[in-house]
């Protein structure tokens, strides 16, 4: 490694330590050198682009290891001196806080490393300052509404009343600069058909062609502010979304990118859910019938562009095809099976994604039909954003087009996203590779009506992360307290798609889990899969808890056990429980902290997103009471598809999937208890079967060695 790069970071640590009063753990020490090594060691041209594939390391880090400033300590002074940037990408937002708040600030002030950094948000989260405008003036002018008004109207469900007096008071503050256009400084947050009106995606902004861009644009504002940033804090969702888009529209471009994603366990699942697709059948078929009735008022406003009016005409042929062809189709599959879901949803899946060939052939002929009105609307929107720009010369009113384009643009949004379920769904099945996930989810609405909902997901990213990821940016480092399952990294390398070369590395926690806290599986412990003992038996072993000891988070892994426990517990323990079905995670975890600090016993009684992401040490948290052992739902459509699969070829699905899972979740869980080395408690687990299936040990082997006492 360069030694001017190593002195750096070797000061900067010292530096930090010194100014923190603390002193170097070992293992934080150990992920600082390798990250910095394989940073370092990534050869390029001459170009600054990489040249060979060993770019990518993962390292899990138990509790305590200091993960965030190993890797900030290890990358930025590479970064900087390689002319690269740093993009850190998150799960959660409450890391994102940690690293704005406290982790950067401090190394700022701590160090004499000078950087600066900035946290990226995507269009959605920024107010656009063109529709603000026009919402505003078409509030001033309601008596003189057209057609086109009503039209816009309906398509983004312009409700009035509390909307337009939230709308009136975001005009008043972003006028006055109170009110820098960004969604999570509102204090309050707007309705959210009132938001849906005054955002936009990358479809229907203008960008230099709008006259808010130079410096009245919130969400261009920001991106300045990115483009200077030698580090950009983003979530893995974001990240995702600009690959799609081709990489470097909202972050910089991937091959001069060094990306950290901490939380790095959540990323394979949020690349299955970004590529997977969706589509309501009434929903589509009401914008459908809307864009054929204002087909003619669209007509006599763009009327005097030949071109446009010529695309307009050639919209109504697929609108039709696809007003007929979905109405049957509803018909159909209105017909099937469904089934009640453990969410309680009613789904009809295909086993193993195999579509009848009836169904296929429709599929076929929708994706042709929204591919057609997919590519008119985007001409016409093309179109219109040029008229806008005062650099061409169109025989488009400006301002008319600036009417229109948003409203198309969304439409075209809307056809693009129909197009990629069904071409989901009329792909061939493929051999020897994971299948797609197909299934139908039936919802009864507010009226009493029904819709359908199709949908289509592969049921592993890993194909998709290697690709548009792993294949294209310059470098990678994955990282977090659980990465491994059953204490190996195998299951994170096939869903991730992960080379069998990538450098893989564990270092444990510092803390002394035998003397800080203790497992235990208590005498009440028993089977859930006899749900009325089980829940029972919680209930047993939470009244025998003193109470005065009580600063609780109970972990369920289904609502209805949760509710049930808490309506059977006696009323002087569900005075001092909260549960989630009451409070927001935010307003619960608060009232928790109130509690504790007067002194008072407090219970927490939580789901699954509960079991990470939350920090409670100290007295805060001093029991975990784990229900039961966090298998995935059965019947989820894509793991129910990919067990399938599994088991076609010859494998075992639940030691394969469930087990490796259930390993990680249950790690996770535990990792609630002992957040610094002064915290002590205990954990409860309330399944038998960690004690009883073979399975049970392989499970006990992989959690923090904490001393245990197992009621056998």
């Amino acid at each position: 490694m360069n030694p001017e790069w190593q002195g750096r970071i070797q000061k900067a640590y010292r530096d930090f330590l010194a100014g923190r009063q603390v002193k170097a753990r070992r293992s934080q020490a150990h992920m600082i050198a390798d990250i910095a090594k394989s940073f370092a060691g990534i050869k390029e041209d001459e170009a600054g682009l990489r040249q060979g594939q060993q770019h990518i390391s993962v390292i899990e880090a138990g509790t305590g290891t200091g993960k965030t400033l190993a890797y900030l300590l290890a990358t930025l002074p590479v970064a900087q001196a390689r002319e690269k940037r740093l993009v850190i990408s998150t799960a959660t937002i409450a890391l994102q806080e940690q690293l704005l708040l406290r982790d950067l600030p401090d190394l700022l002030k701590l160090t004499d490393l000078e950087f600066t950094f900035a946290l990226a948000k995507g269009r959605g989260r920024y107010v656009c300052t063109a529709q603000l405008v026009k919402a505003h003036q078409a509030r001033e002018e309601q008596g003189e509404s057209t057609a086109l008004d009503l039209f816009q109207a309906e398509l983004l469900q312009h409700q009035g009343g509390a909307e337009d007096q939230a709308l009136e008071e975001l005009v008043t503050a972003f006028a006055a600069g109170e009110w820098n256009g960004e969604q999570d400084s509102l204090p309050t947050q707007p309705p959210a058909a009132l938001w849906n009106r005054l955002t936009i995606d990358h479809q229907r902004c203008t960008n230099r062609r709008c006259p808010h861009f130079a410096s009245a644009c919130p969400f261009f504002n920001a991106r300045r502010a990115l483009e200077q940033a030698d580090i950009i804090v983003a979530n893995h969702d974001l990240v995702l979304a600009d690959l799609a888009l081709g990489g470097g529209v909202i972050l910089p471009d991937p091959a001069q990118t060094y990306y950290v994603f901490d939380e790095a366990h959540h990323l394979p699942d949020k690349a299955i859910k970004h590529f997977a697709a969706s589509f309501r059948f009434n929903l589509c078929l009401n914008w459908l019938r809307l864009l054929r009735k204002s087909q003619p008022d669209l007509m006599r406003t763009l009327g005097s562009s030949a071109s446009a009016k010529r695309l307009l005409e050639q919209l109504l042929p697929p609108i039709e095809a696809l007003e007929r062809d979905l109405g049957v189709l509803y018909g159909q599959l209105s017909s099937l099976p469904f089934e009640s879901s453990t969410q309680g949803q009613a789904i009809y899946r295909w086993s193993q994604g195999v579509l009848a060939p009836e169904l296929h052939e429709f599929a076929q002929q929708l994706t042709l039909h929204f591919a057609s009105l997919s590519r008119l609307l985007e001409q016409l929107v093309n179109q219109l954003k040029e008229a806008q720009d005062p650099e061409k010369n169109t025989s488009l009113d400006a301002d008319l087009a600036a009417e229109c384009q948003p409203l198309l643009a969304l439409l075209l949004v809307r056809a693009q996203g129909a197009h990629q379920l069904w071409n989901l769904c009329s792909q061939p099945d493929p051999e020897q590779q994971p299948p797609l996930a197909r299934w139908l989810t039936r919802f009864i609405l507010n009226d009493g009506d029904q819709d359908l909902e199709m949908s289509a997901s592969p049921v592993t990213a890993a194909g998709d992360l290697a690709y548009k990821l792993w294949s294209r940016c310059f470098g990678a480092t994955l990282t977090s307290a659980t990465l491994t399952a059953l204490g190996r990294f195998d299951r994170l390398r096939q869903r991730a798609g992960l080379s069998a070369q990538t450098l893989c590395k564990t270092y444990p926690s510092p803390f002394n889990y035998a003397q800080l806290g203790v497992l235990e599986v208590p005498p009440e412990a028993c089977d859930p899969l006899n749900s009325a003992a089980h829940s029972q038996a919680i209930i047993d072993y939470l009244v025998r808890q003193p109470e005065a000891e009580r600063a609780t988070l109970v972990l369920f892994s289904a609502r209805k056990q949760m509710q049930e426990v808490y309506d059977a517990l006696p009323k002087k323990l569900q005075k001092i429980t909260l549960t989630q079905d009451q409070l927001s995670k935010n307003r619960l975890l608060k009232k928790h902290l109130e509690q504790v600090d007067q002194q008072q016993p407090s219970m927490i009684f939580g789901l699954a997103s509960l079991a990470e992401g939350i920090d409670l040490p100290g007295r805060y948290l001093t029991h975990v009471v784990i229900a039961r052992l966090p298998f995935a739902m059965p019947d989820d459509p894509v793991e129910a598809t990919l067990a399938e699969w599994i088991e076609q070829t010859g494998g075992n699905p639940f030691m394969q999937i469930s087990v490796p899972d259930a390993s990680i979740r249950l790690v996770q869980a535990c990792g609630r208890l002992i957040r610094t080395e002064a915290d002590q408690g205990r954990i409860t687990l309330m399944d038998k079967r960690i004690l009883t299936k073979r399975y049970g040990q392989q499970l006990l082997n992989s959690l923090p060695p904490f001393r245990r006492e197992l009621h056998r």
